[in-house]
């Protein structure tokens, strides 16, 4: 969606055009939805975050400053928003049984899910969401430092591990055929 549609639309909001939130719902929220599933890694949570992240968001509107852009706010907001859930649960096992489950019961036999399942299954929350933001999203590791309150210094170490970890978890499992992971640069 373009940028000044959504600096419209928070204008709007701000003026008290409630309705024009929906807006902003509508350009984010599968991207959300999928940032917010990676990191959990249930879809009963994702779902949850996201309400809680958009509600969060149109509270905190007035809080946002445009030097940098929405959506790096949003994934902000997000970001903090899926690591204080899985800390405040600790339930980090129950998660990856959920996950578990989900490959067992949820295996349509696309490919390509069972390929992302199974690049995902190996990382952390933080790893999930570093690939999500570099790789998916395409955010360089200044736009990352604002979400993630890190160094871009430090994202690109950490990067630089999680690209080795990947590369080294593809040679241990026999590896993918060509084309079926993206490349990491």
């Amino acid at each position: 969606m373009n940028p000044n549609m959504i600096e419209e639309a928070i204008d709007k909001v701000s003026a008290g055009e409630r309705q024009a939130y929906t807006t902003v719902i509508q350009a984010y929220e599968k991207q959300i939805y999928t940032y917010c599933f990676y990191i959990l890694r249930s879809r009963e949570e994702a779902e949850d975050a996201v309400q809680d992240i958009f509600v969060k968001v149109y509270r905190e509107l007035g809080r946002y400053e445009r030097r940098a852009s929405f959506s790096a706010w949003l994934y902000k907001i997000a970001y903090h928003h899926c690591l204080d859930q899985l800390r405040q649960n600790k339930r980090r096992s129950r998660l990856l049984s959920l996950y578990q489950m989900h490959l067992r019961d949820g295996n349509d036999g696309q490919r390509d899910g069972a390929l992302v399942d199974t690049l995902f299954a190996g990382l952390t929350s933080e790893e999930s969401a570093l690939l999500i933001l570099h790789v998916v999203e395409q955010y360089s590791f200044e736009e990352m430092a604002e979400i993630t309150g890190r160094s871009p210094a430090a994202l690109r170490k950490r990067y630089e591990r999680l690209r080795k970890k990947l590369i080294q978890q593809k040679e241990n499992k026999g590896g993918y055929l060509h084309g079926e992971v993206a490349e990491f640069k």
